[in-house]
């Protein structure tokens, strides 16, 4: 993308943020990865909310990813969410952490044993919602600029001292309208929820770092299902606690 293109896309999904409204898409589509962060960066200083969380990830034999999420976004569970504010009403069950120290900007990556000494874990409803009108439609570096569709983060009460839990094999129940729809032992994406934090860790050390506070979420063990204004999901994790959102019209 040319400079004035990315200008542009930034220009495009700050509008749409702003004020609500939902676009087909983006003029010209991402490239890379590169591009797609450097437009939720360019979004996030037009908007000029803080950033309180991130999602991140490594796909397997792929390059990370990360996702910006807005403070204001993030709620203690049990939420009631607006479908205004989140009118696609997707819902991702994950394991998150929270950062309870920064980790400064510096040129040697981080391992994981200090990522894990900095980090407390939750459990977390990441909520799906787009700017894009039919965002699953759109290229995944579109939905990648876009913040990785992300509508905001319910966030569930938080463990310090997680090394007695086996978190790649932890039991998760997915609860909709009262309803079980689904049961599992594991079910990360990557079976290694930490390994999330990781790679936001090394993404952000060539940038600002991270600082003490701000969670990052690490994949979902639930898929991606889309709920409708008035249903009211829980996922819970044994052993680690629960989120909970309402979705309200």
């Amino acid at each position: 993308m040319t400079e004035a293109e990315l200008a542009t896309a930034a220009e495009v999904l700050a509008h749409a943020r702003r004020s609500g409204t939902r676009i087909e898409g983006l003029a010209v589509t991402p490239a890379s990865i590169s591009e797609a962060h450097a437009i939720q960066d360019r979004v996030a200083a037009l908007v000029g909310e803080p950033i309180g969380a991130f999602k991140a990830s490594t796909p397997p034999g792929g390059e990370p990813t990360r996702g910006l999420i807005e403070a204001r976004m993030i709620r203690p569970s049990p939420a009631r969410m607006a479908v205004a504010e989140v009118p696609h009403c997707g819902v991702e069950g994950e394991v998150a952490f929270r950062f309870t120290r920064d980790l400064a900007a510096r040129a040697a990556p981080y391992t994981r044993d200090e990522v894990a000494a900095a980090v407390a874990v939750l459990p977390v409803i990441e909520v799906v919602s787009s700017r894009f009108r039919d965002p699953l439609a759109r290229p995944k570096l579109e939905q990648l600029a876009d913040c990785g569709i992300n509508g905001g983060l319910v966030i569930g009460p938080e463990i310090a001292d997680w090394t007695h839990l086996d978190l790649p094999k932890l039991h998760m129940t997915f609860i909709v309208n009262g309803e079980t729809r689904l049961a599992s032992e594991g079910g990360h994406p990557t079976d290694d929820p930490l390994a999330g934090a990781v790679t936001l860790a090394n993404l952000q050390r060539t940038a600002a770092g991270v600082t003490a506070g701000q969670i990052v979420t690490t994949g979902s063990w639930t898929g991606l299902p889309f709920l409708k204004p008035g249903d009211h999901c829980i996922v819970r994790f044994e052993g680690l606690g629960e989120a909970e959102v309402v979705f309200d019209a």
